[in-house]
């Protein structure tokens, strides 16, 4: 079980656009303020990545969801009603989120977080995460704490504790692309 003391470090860190290093409902993660330009910025200074590349963000429920996607095609709510495994969906046309998180084309990749642990910490902050694998652009993406580059981890402002000691195998999720048209793409199985 998380402690009260972790999540409060790391929404200390959110609040002030500082980036974390955190376990999601996937693989370890950097994550950010996903509405926060500064934020955004920094994690970009930390992980350098194309930037045409989009970011991934977590939100907590349907409704946070609604906040930052223009118009939801009903298709998604019936995807996310038959799934029980993390399942990241690209909405066509994202909202109310910072510079870089969208992808040119304004498309936005969400993920609805079921985990305990993100769960908490984006209720309590009441915005959606950045999470972008923790690992330097090129490498391969970490399944547990211990595989995560010493050099990363350095450069973030906090590293969650919770789920350091978790050996449990653990991968990124598929991801599925909704377009305007009403037809989706498989992305990453």
């Amino acid at each position: 079980m998380f402690s009260s003391d972790d999540i409060n470090a790391a929404l200390t860190i959110l609040k002030v656009n500082g980036v974390i290093l955190y376990p999601t409902d996937t693989i370890w993660g950097l994550g950010c303020d996903a509405t926060s330009q500064e934020a955004i910025d920094k994690l970009l200074s930390i992980k350098p990545r194309d930037i045409n590349k989009s970011l991934l963000i977590l939100v907590n429920s349907e409704q946070m969801l609604e906040r930052y996607v223009r118009e939801i095609p009903e298709i998604a709510f019936e995807l996310l009603s038959v799934t029980e495994d993390p399942l990241t969906i690209i909405y066509p046309g994202g909202k109310n989120l910072a510079k870089g998180v969208c992808s040119e084309d304004g498309s936005v990749g969400i993920r609805i977080c079921h985990d305990d642990f993100c769960g908490e910490l984006i209720t309590r902050f009441r915005k959606p995460l950045v999470s972008t694998s923790a690992n330097f652009s090129g490498r391969p993406s970490p399944q547990y704490f211990d595989e995560i580059d010493k050099e990363l981890i350095d450069k973030v402002d906090y590293v969650v504790k919770y789920r350091q000691d978790d050996r449990q195998k653990r991968s990124a999720s598929p991801v599925i692309k909704l377009n305007p048209d009403g037809s989706i793409k498989i992305i990453r199985k």
